[in-house]
């Protein structure tokens, strides 16, 4: 076989393998028979219309389009994000940025769905897509907030000010920073990937009670906090220290809101589900809503707080409303009065919520690892305790007690209490052997033998209107 035949033998696999596993056959046999059709037009007709039989059965033109805008909402993202030409440590950091998310968004669900098996169901599909929109807004707005963050003024008072300000978030360096945001990026991209996919049996139900859990928690924080979780990130709404009891409220929403969706997933595929899910399944359900709804809420406050402060760097309204007109922040304040201008002020808010972005980081990773534990605990107590249903024989359970079985007659006679007897004992109570009636007193010790029997002699020869 020739190096043509080969690749195109490559391609008829690879198309193959697009139609449904139902489907397949099918469409290998059709491309099978193409050698018994005559060379010439009426083979590549034969062909053509193996193509068309592809493109109608795997849904190519919806697949085709989908992956159409897909790719051009990275390449517009990606243009966004892109640093000039200068030669600098923003620059630099901004193409690796950039490079990387969009390995990372081109390459993981590819991956996904060669291993992991595609998306096969309504809200599986939206969580990747969610997903996705989220990371692209992200990539643009991330960008320009370090881009500000990581780029010293020239002099004057704006310099003094970032020697201050800046100096908080330097601690590891601007690379540490940037490799360790880029490796959470990548593990949720991944996790969400394998949640949302066949092989990990993550019930629909399951997926829409996670995200939908987790995007209003992570709208409520950041309704709280919208530009970090700092002493200098204030709240249009709450100044200062006012909005410390709210800040609290919503960390504890975010905390409890995964066991609150953990449990109502487990309820409702319990429900759904017949027979009973074994504990293996239910544990996964629960863990599954946890874990989709932390990391739901932890990308949903991240990417509308990096989007909020990057509106902010550029726009003046927005900065005096968030930071109420000339509130001087930590920094300003240790500047003289000579060199407290109004641009002094507004760059000091400008650096302060860029620095304040480098918090959504530890959300990120924080509120993950905090639901897998709490998660844990409630998801493993809850099924340990649940009670087997009657007559479930997985875990011991019985069905509720029967009767006693009849007793063996004795001595080979008949079985107690026939119908016969029954007569005989209602007008005889006191004959042995036979059962007595309630409140009737029984044989005695002392009946003799012929009084038995001649009661025996006239039931015998009683008149049948008598009785």
């Amino acid at each position: 076989m020739s190096g043509l035949s080969r690749a195109g033998a490559a391609v008829r696999r690879g198309a193959a393998r697009l139609v449904p596993a139902g489907r397949r056959d099918w469409v290998e046999a059709v491309w099978a028979e193409a050698p018994e059709v005559p060379p010439g037009l009426r083979r590549l007709a034969w062909r053509a219309g193996g193509v068309r039989l592809i493109a109608r059965e795997a849904g190519m033109v919806r697949r085709i389009g989908g992956v159409l805008l897909f790719a051009a909402a990275v390449a517009v993202a990606a243009r966004a994000a892109w640093p000039g030409s200068q030669a600098s440590l923003p620059a630099a950091i901004g193409r690796v940025d950039v490079i990387t998310m969009v390995l990372l968004l081109a390459g993981l669900p590819l991956l996904a769905r060669w291993f992991l098996g595609p998306p096969d169901s309504r809200p599986a599909r939206w969580v990747r897509v969610g997903c996705y929109a989220a990371l692209l807004a992200l990539l643009p707005a991330k960008a320009a907030v370090e881009q500000f963050r990581y780029t010293p003024p020239r002099g004057g008072a704006d310099l003094l000010l970032y020697g201050i300000i800046a100096s908080v978030g330097r601690h590891g360096g601007p690379w540490a920073h940037e490799i360790v945001g880029l490796v959470v990026v990548g593990l949720y991209l991944a996790a969400i990937l394998w949640m949302t996919s066949r092989r990990s049996r993550i019930a629909p139900a399951t997926l829409a009670v996670g995200s939908g859990t987790g995007i209003v928690l992570g709208l409520a924080m950041y309704t709280v906090a919208p530009l970090g979780l700092s002493k200098e990130a204030t709240d249009p709404w709450l100044p200062g220290s006012d909005i410390d009891p709210l800040l609290l409220l919503a960390w504890l929403l975010l905390l409890g809101g995964p066991v609150a969706a953990a449990v109502a997933a487990d309820r409702r595929h319990t429900a759904s589900s017949s027979p009973p899910p074994s504990e293996g399944a239910r544990f996964r359900q629960m863990m599954a809503a946890g874990l989709l709804t932390s990391m739901t809420g932890a990308l949903f406050v991240t990417t509308a707080g990096f989007g909020t402060t990057a509106v902010m760097l550029k726009t003046a309204w927005l900065r005096d409303w968030l930071y109420h007109g000339q509130h001087l922040l930590y920094g300003i304040q240790n500047l003289s009065a000579g060199l407290r201008t109004l641009p002094a002020i507004a760059y000091g808010h400008q650096l302060t919520g860029a620095v304040d972005t480098g918090v959504f980081s530890a959300i990120c990773i924080a509120f993950p690892v905090l639901t897998l534990m709490v998660t844990g605990m409630i998801a493993a107590l809850r099924v340990a305790d649940a009670e087997p249903a009657p007559g479930d024989p997985r875990r011991g359970g019985g069905g509720p007690p029967g009767p006693d079985p009849a007793p063996d007659p004795s001595g080979g006679g008949r079985p107690a209490g026939t119908d016969e007897d029954s007569g005989l004992a209602a007008r005889l109570p006191g004959l042995p052997g036979l059962p007595g009636l309630p409140g009737l007193p029984g044989p005695g010790p002392d009946i003799e033998q012929d009084r038995l029997a001649g009661a025996l002699a006239d039931a015998a020869v009683e008149p049948a209107g008598t009785r």
